[in-house]
């Protein structure tokens, strides 16, 4: 079983034996009686490369698990459950893993010295199963039926653009002006269909476009920040920006959808201790008020006071 695991980790028999210190020609003969023991094909073998059937996915899943838990009732045996160890496999976002993830897990290394992170950063949709991921954090949804989704914040979407842009083409009054505007739009959000809620509870849903579209959420606040257009964006990526005057939030009538940060993992028992303690922690730490929350009356930057002139008359 931890052979058949490690093949799919590696996605070569060669790197496999290396890293269990076994034969090729072992690895070889292990793949084909556990193979031969369950009566079907786990994996698929080409000249270039390995890949699972349907079959060998739905049981390496189970396999991960089994082995973690094995090695997690080692643990327990052996006195050291208490104290996480090993390396946790995550993926993340990118800005959200470097402004908000990074001083957790930095945190927590600190208290758990025996743990060290793998970090795969990317936008993109990770297949937590086949790339032997062992926890990954999103922003809205899980993906997957067989993956586990636990809430440990929440982020707001916001409305927002560039102080010179809104001069230059007016401030939208309603979500029904935006189809006017340069709207720039994300890959994994809402995209080009723009979701509000106002304070009767009225919904209105607009088709957008604009001037540029990206897998990044970043790279749109930082174009709309240049004047670009409107950007929809997470309160955790555009924070900074509101904060510093180069972004105003506009549509204050309206209210897009919230989203969920969310800890996900393949593991359909038990955590490893690793996993469920950096899980706690992550889920403790955002449950106070995280820093990306923005309180807009008393966040909105403040008019520069007006100079003396010479005679103490004030400047026009």
């Amino acid at each position: 079983m931890e052979t058949f695991v490690r093949v799919v980790e590696t996605g070569s028999f060669a790197r496999a034996a290396d890293r269990l210190e076994l034969s090729v020609s072992a690895v070889s003969r292990q793949l084909a009686d556990l193979e031969s023991h369950l009566g079907t094909r786990l994996l698929n073998r080409t000249t270039r490369r390995l890949s699972l059937t349907e079959t060998g996915r739905v049981f390496h899943e189970r396999c991960v698990q089994l082995l973690a838990d094995l090695g997690e009732a080692e643990q327990q045996a052996s006195a050291h459950a208490v104290e996480p160890r090993g390396t946790l496999r995550m993926t993340c976002s990118v800005t959200f893993a470097v402004r908000h993830v990074a001083p957790a897990i930095a945190e927590f290394c600190a208290k758990h010295p025996r743990v060290s992170f793998d970090l795969d950063l990317s936008d993109r949709y990770v297949d937590l199963v086949d790339e032997g991921i062992d926890l990954a954090i999103r922003i809205g949804e899980a993906r997957g039926q067989s993956l586990i989704a636990r809430r440990i914040g929440i982020s707001m979407l916001v409305c927002c653009s560039s102080p010179a842009y809104l001069r230059l083409r007016g401030t939208p009054a309603s979500p029904a002006d935006l189809p006017r505007h340069s709207c720039l739009t994300y890959a994994y959000g809402m995209r080009d269909l723009w979701r509000f809620t106002n304070v009767a509870g009225e919904v209105e849903e607009v088709r957008v476009s604009g001037s540029a579209h990206a897998s990044n959420a970043e790279m749109l606040v930082a174009l709309a920040s240049a004047g670009l257009g409107i950007c929809l964006e997470p309160d955790f990526v555009v924070a900074p920006y509101i904060r510093a005057g180069r972004l105003v939030p506009i549509l204050a009538n309206w209210q897009a959808p919230s989203v969920d940060v969310l800890a996900v993992y393949p593991s359909r028992r038990h955590l490893s201790a690793k996993v469920r303690g950096f899980v706690d922690f992550l889920s403790e730490r955002f449950a106070r008020r995280p820093e990306w929350r923005l309180d807009f009356e008393r966040e909105q930057p403040k008019p520069r006071p007006p100079r003396a002139g010479r005679r103490g008359a004030l400047d026009t």
